[in-house]
């Protein structure tokens, strides 16, 4: 298939920061591509190169066949960008937000009110219309940021953490809204900390660490390179921490690790409730005592301590492109 976003070697310095080291990346037309990492990884930093908001330090991109340090005024006109902030403007009301957008997109008056109505039912959001935007909840927010980026219908759509800091249901109706949008044919490239949502939207998934690819592959490839299940536990005296992280061993197919605070244990396992059967009896032999056992999928934690061999944390990368001066080409 057509890549309608691609990425060949990529590179970006902020001061002695590396923000992206030679990224790769293939979006092909009508799919989504997940871009998955913690904070820091470069996530951002790639979607505001491919935006044309930064140029890279090395490395080509193209968006739609445009190149976007050669011919970016062009790439804007194909594209709809939803950032990790909304972009609206507090006083004015949903419906004055997005007919301005309109306008700038020179659609002419009537067109941009008709757009604005039209993205504003769509949204779920005609009620509050007429309200100043600084009234609305975060997700009302976050659906009319939303709307304002497919205000000029575009083919190839950016949305950076869409649903960090929703509630879960706002964050289910952002995924309806979503899949809708691919449904019809739209192209998405999504960064995401969150593996669920990376499993319910993206057709493949791109796992970087400082601003590398570590990983590719689809939800399921990605937690089978893990563990397809994982066992957590939370043993109730500390001093049997050592004696059930044995047991649990003897059932992993990798690393027990100590969790939260010092009393939690998770490993990958196979066998599923089976495993969870011989380790429960293992532990009752032993009388380890538990407050609390679960048998789960793996999480991004999950997936990123197996691939990096360390925990997810707060990188600088983010940090130091928001302080950057350079914001365009």
């Amino acid at each position: 298939m057509t890549a309608v976003i691609e990425a060949e070697g990529l590179s970006k310095r902020f001061g002695s920061v590396v923000a992206l080291d030679g990224l790769d990346l293939a979006v092909p037309v009508g799919t989504v591509l997940g871009l998955l990492g913690p904070n820091g990884a470069g996530k951002t930093t790639a979607v505001r190169v491919l935006t044309t908001l930064l140029r890279p330090d090395a490395g080509r991109a193209t968006v739609a066949g445009l190149d976007v340090v050669e011919q970016p005024e062009e790439v804007r006109r194909r594209i709809g960008l939803s950032g990790q902030y909304a972009a609206v403007d507090e006083t004015l009301t949903g419906y004055e937000n997005l007919e301005m957008i309109g306008r700038l997109y020179r659609l002419g008056r009537r067109s941009a009110r008709d757009r604005a109505r039209e993205l504003l039912e769509r949204f779920t959001l005609t009620d509050a219309a007429d309200r100043p935007v600084k009234t609305y909840s975060g997700g009302m927010r976050r659906r009319l940021d939303l709307a304002g980026s497919l205000v000029a219908e575009p083919s190839v759509l950016f949305l950076d953490e869409p649903t960090t800091g929703l509630d879960p249901r706002s964050r289910v109706t952002m995924w309806e809204v979503i899949r809708e949008l691919v449904g019809q044919g739209t192209t998405l490239l999504l960064t995401t900390q969150y593996l669920e949502e990376a499993d319910r939207l993206a057709d493949e998934i791109v796992v970087i660490d400082h601003g590398r690819a570590i990983a590719r592959g689809d939800a399921d490839s990605l937690k089978a390179e893990v563990g397809g299940e994982r066992i957590e536990l939370i043993v109730r005296d500390a001093d049997r921490v050592d004696d059930a992280r044995a047991i649990l061993a003897r059932a992993a197919v990798g690393q027990a690790v100590i969790a939260g605070q010092g009393t939690r244990l998770t490993a990958p396992v196979q066998g599923g409730p089976d495993t969870l059967m011989q380790v429960l009896r293992g532990l009752d032999a032993a009388g380890v005592a538990l407050l609390d056992v679960g048998l789960r999928r793996p999480t991004l934690d999950d997936v990123f301590l197996a691939l990096t061999g360390q925990p997810t944390d707060v990188a600088t990368a983010d940090a130091a492109e928001a302080s950057a001066e350079e914001v365009g080409p």
